[in-house]
């Protein structure tokens, strides 16, 4: 639901280095304060967390009066113990490395969909995906069977997202949430409401599964397991889909398999619907520009298409739902265009992006032709 795992994880543990390398020379002096916050006393001194570069590389946060606030609201309203989140949220460590990765890059490459495609639609992780749907066939087939979501869709959300569980993040989720709640970088947009909200939804989370909040790991973002949940959707969506009295989304693949398909029906995916058609774009500029305003929200039908212009194919001709024509730059060569139906538009609510969208769609086909019958 980000950038490209792979570029994220290079960058984030490469950034981390430093401050590893500071938790080791401070270790000493912090078990006294670790254990004060831990029992909750109330004189416990105050750790306010890093707000500019020349800040030490960790931080805890301690018994801060905003993070002391925010864990009693957050506990009033979601009914855990307040002492057991301020104890929790005491624990959490300013991340240096967090603050970096959530800003933009500092030069924004120019589009390319063949180069993304190729990041993950390729042998490696085709083979991996080929593994991993042999070993979850049967969750698979159940997923399918329940909602209409094809395995192959599945198992390439699985790939795209953390290559089959390589890449899940390294970072405790505790600290990366609290870092961009409390300490959100100057220099974008503030998102610390939304992260707040997303670190509430992990602490609720955590005592519903009687989970330790401080072993818990994901991305600098705090999506978690497989297939890279952020903690409001593993409350709204995830599913214990083989009984067993847990939601993991780390190593129990009937879970994530359940939660994956659960989340895309959810989501409006309908059974049998192509994800999109061929289509070539209008070749008057403004009539193309007149179809790409919606972007990928499907607003056209195709009558409405082919009078603006549009060519589709034959299966596009017989769709009778809304379509958008999307467009996917290839660097200096001509764009590429799809027909992109309400299908493919679940796709992109896992990821805001006609990219993302495509890798998946891509991936799954591959999967599916190479695919043993």
């Amino acid at each position: 639901m980000h950038r490209s795992l792979a570029a994220r994880f290079g960058r984030a543990l490469h950034a981390a280095l430093p401050a590893a390398v500071a938790m080791l020379a401070i270790a000493a002096a912090l078990p006294a304060a670790h254990a004060a916050a831990a029992r909750g006393h109330a004189k416990a001194a105050p750790a306010a967390a890093a707000r500019s570069d020349s800040a030490p590389d960790v931080v805890v946060y301690g018994r801060r009066d905003d993070v002391v606030a925010f864990a009693r609201e957050a506990a009033e309203r979601q009914g855990f113990d307040p002492e057991w989140a301020i104890a929790q949220l005491a624990e959490a460590r300013y991340q240096p490395s967090v603050a970096k990765l959530i800003m933009p890059p500092p030069t924004a490459s120019a589009k390319n969909w063949a180069a993304y495609r190729a990041r993950f639609v390729e042998p490696q992780r085709i083979r991996e995906g080929l593994s991993w749907w042999q070993s979850q066939e049967p969750w698979l087939n159940q997923a399918q069977a329940r909602w209409g979501v094809p395995p192959e869709l599945v198992v390439a959300i699985v790939g795209v997202e953390t290559f089959y569980g390589r890449m899940t993040g390294g970072f405790k989720v505790i600290d990366a949430l609290a870092t961009l709640s409390f300490d959100f970088p100057a220099g974008r947009s503030d998102r610390s409401s939304f992260y707040r909200s997303e670190l509430e939804a992990f602490l609720r989370w955590c005592d519903t599964e009687g989970r330790d909040p401080q072993s818990v790991k994901g991305s600098y973002a705090g999506a978690m397991g497989l297939p890279q949940f952020m903690p409001s959707t593993v409350l709204r969506y995830a599913l214990d889909f083989d009984d067993d009295g847990h939601v993991d989304l780390a190593a129990d693949g009937a879970d994530v398999v359940g939660s994956v398909a659960h989340y895309f029906a959810q989501h409006g995916w309908q059974s049998d619907m192509p994800t999109h058609f061929a289509v070539t774009p209008p070749p008057d500029i403004e009539q193309r520009a007149r179809l790409l305003v919606p972007d990928i929200l499907p607003s056209f039908t195709a009558e409405q298409l082919a009078e603006h212009g549009a060519r589709l194919d034959d299966a596009g001709r017989a769709h009778p739902g809304p379509m958008a024509l999307v467009q996917l730059y290839n660097g200096d060569d001509e764009p590429s265009y799809v027909a992109g139906t309400r299908n493919f538009y679940v796709i992109t609510r896992y990821n805001w992006s006609s990219y993302y969208a495509m890798a998946v769609i891509e991936l799954a086909r591959a999967l599916r032709q190479m695919r043993p019958e």
